[in-house]
């Protein structure tokens, strides 16, 4: 069964960072990548940023190009988001979880963790 553990939320003034850890027991079949989504007050959850298991390739949405950073950590099946110059738009619930695709943005099944909050004051 599938385990995703994400940490590293907290409350944080504009312009601030956080940075994100999520922890998985395997990699899940069918997936090519990890990646993080979010989930913004009365929003959708959407796509944020994932980076392959095998290789180095990341994706980011528009949204956060140039602030987040994706990283990996293979041996320990974890993976991290560096979150630069933060805004209250930035504020939502974060989630890890495997994904798939050409952009590496799909959900590789129905896989998530709890998340963990991130809250941007302004």
């Amino acid at each position: 069964q599938v385990h995703l553990e994400e940490s590293g939320g907290g409350l944080v003034q504009a312009g601030g960072s956080l940075r994100l850890s999520c922890v998985t027991n395997e990699r899940t079949a069918g997936s090519i990548a990890m990646g993080w989504f979010r989930q913004r007050p009365g929003k959708e959850r959407e796509f944020v940023a994932a980076v392959m298991w095998v290789g180095g390739n990341t994706m980011y949405a528009d949204s956060v190009k140039g602030r987040f950073s994706i990283t990996k950590d293979p041996d320990k099946n974890s993976f991290h988001l560096q979150m630069n110059s933060l805004s209250p738009d930035d504020t939502a619930v974060y989630y890890c979880a495997p994904t798939k695709g050409a952009t590496l943005s799909r959900p590789a099944g129905d896989y998530w963790g709890r998340g963990t909050q991130v809250t941007v004051s302004a």
